[in-house]
């Protein structure tokens, strides 16, 4: 008399990870999304280390869990991942004050935001690889 398991929400050839409450704006987030959407996994791993934003290492490790929930749990070819999505969703605002001048009070908002990262296995075949130019 259970309930029927509820059907996973991803395909079979994808994997996902999700990070919560970072301490930064969704703006400045999606910069980092921007950077990554799309690629291969070790090309945006390379962008993610040598990046200068400070959040670059928290989503750094938010895709090594995307890779690793692919490679651990669904069996996925590392090889072969390409970031499908990576989309920023908006999180808490705390809201602080600061003393101005004349007895006012200046309102400080200090925003969270929440990263979701999914990895899809891309089947590559060896014909459709570009050419290499010999240097």
């Amino acid at each position: 008399m259970s309930k029927e398991k509820t059907p996973r929400a991803q395909a079979e050839n994808e994997a996902k990870a999700v990070c919560c409450m970072l301490r930064v704006s969704p703006q400045k987030l999606n910069l980092l999304a921007q950077l990554i959407r799309g690629k291969r996994v070790e090309r945006a791993l390379a962008e993610l280390e040598f990046s200068q934003k400070r959040i670059a290492v928290e989503v750094r490790k938010t895709l090594q869990s995307a890779i690793s929930n692919a490679e651990n749990n669904h069996d996925l070819d590392v090889d072969d991942l390409v970031v499908a999505e990576a989309h920023v969703g908006k999180g808490i605002v705390m809201k602080r004050f600061s003393p101005r001048a004349r007895g006012r009070a200046g309102r400080i908002s200090k925003p969270f935001s929440n990263l979701t990262i999914v990895v899809r296995e891309v089947a590559v075949d060896a014909s459709a690889q570009p050419a290499r130019k010999a240097a």
